[in-house]
């Protein structure tokens, strides 16, 4: 969930410069640093790759960024999901060795 979090702080970054000249859209290699979680670090932020730079040198595309906090919900209520059902699975079990 840290990971959603962290893509999530930058499409909305992204979002608010989209009119800042000069701006680059920033990401995550989400899929690299999903794998590379486990190590606990903080992960890489990145120039989005293959945007088309406007003539103000900006990138950003917001039809891009409204896909990716789509699939950041996405994610998040699966992830959500996921963590309510192994804590019910875990009081079920607290209730079961106490009762």
């Amino acid at each position: 969930m840290d990971l959603i979090a962290a893509r999530q702080k930058l499409v909305v970054a992204n979002i608010a410069n989209a009119d800042t000249p000069g701006y680059r859209t920033k990401d995550i290699d989400f899929q690299f640093e999903f794998q590379s979680s486990m190590a606990g670090e903080s992960p890489d932020v990145i120039e989005a790759p293959g945007l088309l730079v406007k003539n103000d040198g900006n990138d950003v595309n917001l039809e891009r960024e409204a896909r990716l906090l789509s699939e950041n919900d996405l994610r998040f209520t699966f992830a959500s999901s996921m963590m309510r059902s192994q804590v019910k699975s875990m009081q079920g079990a607290i209730t079961e060795t106490q009762g």
